[in-house]
């Protein structure tokens, strides 16, 4: 699924010119090659969850935003209850969310 020259027109672009969706594959290509050995390591390791990599990946984040831990997550739901559950917040507490948000925080 690529976007490329594909575009997206809405509401929200009254000329009705064409938007175009972001190409993922246009800032992935310099680093495609790497990306695809360190998909095969894993794969061929057998490893994927807790694996080296994984520990790797969680201490070069935590670095990079300058705290003690990071954790590795598979979706972004996954991280938004981790967080809940660090905080203890639990039913009947209030979580404020923006109204234009992924369907998750709604």
């Amino acid at each position: 699924m690529t976007a490329g020259p594909q575009a997206s027109k809405s509401a929200g672009n009254p000329a009705g010119k064409p938007v175009p969706l972001l190409d993922v594959n246009r800032g992935n290509a310099p680093l495609r090659d790497e990306m695809l050995a360190a998909v095969a390591a894993v794969l061929d390791s057998g490893r994927f969850l807790h694996g080296p990599e994984v520990h790797q990946l969680e201490q070069s984040l935590a670095t990079l935003c300058q705290v003690d831990h990071a954790i590795g997550c598979a979706s972004g739901s996954d991280a938004l209850l981790l967080a809940l559950m660090a905080l203890d917040i639990g039913p009947g507490d209030e979580v404020i969310v923006p109204s234009f948000t992924f369907f998750a925080t709604a």
